[in-house]
């Protein structure tokens, strides 16, 4: 039990909490960043305005089955970046993750070392066997990322996204319960 207490929701170098709203605006200058508008999802990458960042912020809750962490640098407790689990789907025990790291805290290892906190979340306190998640293919520190926190590439939905003028694939991961526990 002291082993869970100390580690819950915490990595080497990051803890994932939920936001408050003091940390709004942090969140809306992350979110805004062009790379985060151009790898964080497939939408046309046209940046969101306060309104709708707010609206999604206070839309967060524990009660619902999409859990959305801030994650915060473990030295400074600043916020740098938002992971979460969503699209949990209960009677085949499968959700998907997603993270978004601020750019000048990308390349240093707080991505991986948050998705690694979260899918110790999810497998200690979820009834979950499978995690999903896609990437594109032109993100390829994202994949390397994915790959070392032990997803295993699935598959590639050909052109699927459009950026830069032209397709680019879309690359999907999973990553099993019994793969985590040989991994970590």
């Amino acid at each position: 039990m002291d082993h869970y207490l100390k580690t819950f929701l915490t990595g080497q170098s990051i803890t994932l909490q939920q936001m408050a709203p003091a940390d709004l605006e942090s969140f809306v200058a992350i979110e805004s960043e062009t790379k985060t508008l151009l790898l964080a999802n497939d939408e046309i990458p046209f940046p969101q305005t306060m309104e709708d960042h707010s609206a999604f912020f206070h839309s967060i809750s524990g009660k619902k089955d999409e859990f959305f962490f801030g994650i915060y640098e473990k030295a400074t407790h600043q916020l740098i970046g938002s992971c979460g689990v969503f699209a949990v789907n209960w009677q085949n025990s499968t959700c998907s993750v997603g993270i978004s790291i601020g750019q000048q805290w990308q390349g240093k290892g707080y991505g991986t070392d948050a998705m690694k906190t979260l899918i110790e979340f999810i497998f200690q306190y979820m009834a979950i066997q499978k995690i999903k998640l896609q990437v594109f293919s032109f993100n390829p520190a994202a994949i390397r990322s994915y790959e070392k926190c032990g997803f295993t590439k699935e598959g590639h939905l050909r052109n699927e996204i459009f950026r830069f003028g032209t397709f680019h694939d879309l690359i999907v991961f999973g990553l099993l319960r019994s793969e985590w526990n040989q991994v970590k």
